[in-house]
């Protein structure tokens, strides 16, 4: 079976749990600037402080990526993601490593690949690799000069190449060794998606096979939109027609918040959803303070409701959160794929549905 048929078929049967956070995670390592690049400085032809360069540790620290998705797997994460998010020439210009792009995603897809085929191996349950694609820090839709709104640093075409390179990398390989599923995530700027979402297209074409997409959108405030003024169901109908083997919400705020939000999208996306927020809000030091219990809690009230399909954790979670969220699923039936009526859906900032 292809990936995506692997993948829809666990999905039918239980509810799927995704792995949590890196960066936070990456933190409690308490790593110093020698211990991101130390004496590979010289050989990789890095002039840049690397400290904060996530990414750059599948080559340079491996130990780090692999512990952290390891606890992963042994808390009860049925698919891993890579420590990619920043793995693009456009994050990686910040530490002058913009030339280890392709190594970086090559590494990190090596590492979670080895280690979900050895969890696989161990209980004969399937594990999957998500290939994770970072929004950058640049945005498509909007002027970074509030003096000149039709602004923009950099255009469409240049950012789809931007991804197309690190999905090659992530993909390279072949079935079995690369990433299985390509996860576009965080997504602030929806035309920022739309070229990831063209990039693994053609990726997927040039190879001859059939590369699913994962989507997973963040919110910025309260009422539902991201930076880019889309509301959940206006960016559902702006990206449907890449079929995305998932579509959810990640980061954003805690479980708390996003309740209103899950819901709206569940009964309108007739494709799986996958949801992982955050650990609760951050206190006044920026860290998260909320339990494992209390998220587990939380995130089980939608998959009682039969609302999501796989769970998961972001910014402040742990491999003690997946545990929970595995531990408190555990024999819940899944969501059922909505099945909404046909009309010709489309979007601007808001959802436009045709009358009959």
């Amino acid at each position: 079976m292809t990936p995506r048929e692997r993948f829809n078929a666990e999905a039918a049967k239980r509810i799927l749990i995704t792995d949590g956070a890196f960066g936070t995670e990456i933190q409690n390592w308490k790593l110093d600037e020698a211990a991101y690049a130390g004496s590979y400085a010289g050989s990789l032809g890095l002039s840049h402080d690397q400290k904060g360069n996530n990414d750059i540790l599948a080559i340079t620290k491996p130990e780090v990526p692999e512990t952290i998705t390891r606890e992963y797997l042994e808390a009860g994460s049925d698919i891993v993601s890579t420590n990619t998010f920043s793995a693009n020439v456009i994050s990686q210009a910040d530490y002058g490593a913009e030339h280890l792009v392709r190594e970086i995603n090559v590494e990190s897809a090596r590492i979670a690949r080895a280690l979900a085929t050895e969890y696989e191996a161990k209980d004969g349950r399937p594990r999957f690799v998500a290939g994770a694609i970072g929004p950058t820090n640049k945005t498509l839709s909007l002027s970074p000069d509030v003096n000149d709104p039709g602004y923009r640093e950099i255009d469409f075409d240049y950012l789809k190449g931007v991804y197309r390179e690190q999905i090659d990398a992530l993909l390279e390989g072949g079935e079995g060794v690369g990433v299985d599923f390509i996860l576009i995530e965080t997504v602030f700027d929806t035309l920022n998606a739309k070229a990831g979402i063209m990039a693994a297209i053609e990726a997927g074409d040039a190879l001859g096979r059939d590369v699913p997409i994962m989507m997973s959108m963040t919110l910025t405030d309260l009422s539902g939109r991201n930076l880019s003024g889309h509301t959940v169901e206006a960016f559902w109908h702006a990206v449907r027609h890449a079929k995305p083997i998932t579509i959810g919400l990640n980061c954003s705020f805690g479980a708390e918040q996003l309740r209103p939000h899950v819901k709206t999208l569940s009964a309108i996306a007739d494709t799986l959803i996958m949801v992982y927020p955050n650990a609760g809000l951050p206190n006044e030091l920026g860290e998260y303070d909320e339990q494992p219990e209390t998220t587990a809690g939380l995130v089980g009230e939608w998959a009682v409701a039969k609302q999501v399909n796989v769970l998961g954790g972001c910014c402040g979670s742990t491999p003690a959160h997946i545990k929970a969220m595995a531990d408190g699923v555990r024999g819940l039936e899944p969501r059922a794929v909505s099945r909404p009526e046909v009309r010709t859906k489309l979007a601007g900032l808001e959802p436009f549905t045709m009358a009959a």
